[in-house]
């Protein structure tokens, strides 16, 4: 994850443009020079006077020759200095000029409005106090007549300064906000294409890694021992389709193959860990835990989900060509597993391992087709709303032990009186019956089939 960037403060955006210090620094300097000027009498020329008009002359060459070349943060300090100084000339200046009442407006009002402007209240305190300690500084080698004098030609210099510099301010505040406006729409776009690729890179990622990184929080993806439940399935003998469909005809039906199953693991709340070819493993505890049982509980009412729904798609499939039904095979197992982060520095993966991860993977492989294994951790956490067949004990490759296994039927509600659920199949026969799928305007259709083939069953001699 890159660095957010942070705002700029006044100071530093000014800051950023020397070149912008300098004219206005040059445009009030002049205008100084040139108030202090008309004021002076040329035939009896005062040094002080001769002086400070040269000094604020050189002053603008050698604040810029000593600022153009520093670096940023150098030249935020320096530029917040040069600022008190300015304020400062500012006060010598209309000092000397005993506080002529237009250039005295004219000029408080600049160091009002470039104080407030660039730094807030801070920055016209300490402007103003700079401009009251040149006022002070003044009196050491000047004594004011104190009359606010209105002299025309003095009037005159100033004004034509400070317009020029309110004009160019304003000008250059302009060709900034059409700068920023142009660099918003550009944010803005790049934002838009920012939340599209962000949106598309998260179908690449596991929730948990994805909202960790979203945040800034990787960090928390650090290896660390949970007890989970993981499931494992895979379609039998998809390989040997995979040799007799084309390929565009056999990439369709994986991915909605694939989608319906992503639907029903986002509505138990499991996490896909990753899809391999036709296999699918999927966690649930290892983040936004309900607890132990409720977890195990949610797994398998998905793989009950996925197995109704395999059906579907099975009958699906036949009308669309597929003779042969695709079958699933799926097994779940809970226990203490590794969940993180794996890998080296430049490719990391978010997965769990461990015995219990294996044993799962191994269930789902010994497991008939739509069929459905569990292991003795897993049973004894949903054995009480699932009813399991017990298979007895199976050897498992890569356990000493045999390991003993359940099948899941249904949920004990759905058995029994209150069975909604019916499933058979034979040879020449098959029979798929979901009672809470079943529409009331589909009702009498689906009893008129069943009693149609159950009447020509009746007839019929088997020889």
């Amino acid at each position: 994850m890159t660095q957010r960037p942070t705002a700029q403060t006044p100071e530093e955006v000014q800051a950023d443009s020397p070149l912008y210090q300098y004219y206005f620094r040059s445009l009030i300097c002049f205008a100084a020079a040139g108030t202090l000027a008309s004021y002076t009498n040329w035939e009896n020329i005062s040094p002080l006077y001769l002086g400070t008009i040269v000094f604020l002359l050189l002053y603008t060459y050698l604040t810029f020759h000593f600022t153009h070349k520093l670096e940023r943060p150098t030249l935020v300090k320096v530029s917040r200095y040069l600022s008190w100084s300015d304020a400062a000339l500012i006060g010598l200046v209309l000092s000397l000029t005993d506080f002529s009442l237009l250039p005295l407006t004219l000029f408080m009002t600049m160091i009002q409005f470039n104080a407030l402007l660039s730094g807030g209240v801070r920055r016209w305190f300490e402007d103003n106090l700079a401009f009251a300690s040149g006022v002070l500084a003044s009196l050491m080698v000047h004594e004011p007549q104190w009359v606010l004098s209105g002299n025309i030609e003095i009037s005159a210099a100033s004004l034509i300064g400070i317009i020029t510099y309110f004009l160019l301010y304003a000008l250059c505040m302009h060709q900034r906000m059409r700068k920023l406006s142009m660099t918003l729409l550009k944010l803005e776009s790049e934002q838009k294409w920012h939340k599209i690729r962000a949106y598309k890179l998260s179908r690449y990622l596991p929730p948990p890694v994805w909202r960790a990184i979203n945040q800034g929080k990787d960090h928390m993806l650090q290896a660390e021992r949970k007890r989970i439940t993981v499931f494992f399935s895979d379609i039998k003998n998809f390989s040997q389709l995979s040799e007799e469909m084309e390929a565009e005809s056999l990439t369709e039906l994986l991915n909605h193959y694939l989608t319906e199953m992503s639907k029903i693991v986002t509505q138990h709340g499991g996490t896909i860990d990753k899809f391999m070819g036709d296999g699918i493993m999927v966690l649930f505890g290892d983040s936004n835990s309900k607890g132990v049982k409720q977890d195990c509980l949610s797994c398998v009412s998905m793989a009950i989900a996925m197995k109704k729904r395999m059906k579907s798609l099975q009958q699906e499939w036949f009308n669309q060509g597929i003779k042969k039904p695709l079958q699933i095979r799926m097994g779940i197992n809970t226990g203490y597993c590794t969940v993180g982060t794996f890998g080296t520095s430049s490719h990391l993966d978010y997965t769990v391992l461990g015995t219990h991860v294996n044993l799962a993977s191994r269930l789902e492989s010994a497991a008939s087709p739509d069929e459905i294994l569990v292991s003795h951790e897993t049973w004894s956490l949903v054995k009480d709303l699932i009813l399991c067949r017990d298979k007895g004990e199976i050897t498992v490759k890569g356990f000493s032990q045999p390991v003993k296994v359940y099948q899941v039927a249904d949920f004990r509600k759905d058995l029994g009186k209150n069975q909604s659920f019916f499933e058979d199949r034979a040879e020449g026969f098959s029979m798929y019956l979901d009672l809470e799928k079943v529409r009331n305007y589909d009702k009498a259709k689906v009893v008129k089939a069943l009693q149609e083939a159950a009447e020509k069953l009746k007839d019929k001699v088997i020889v």
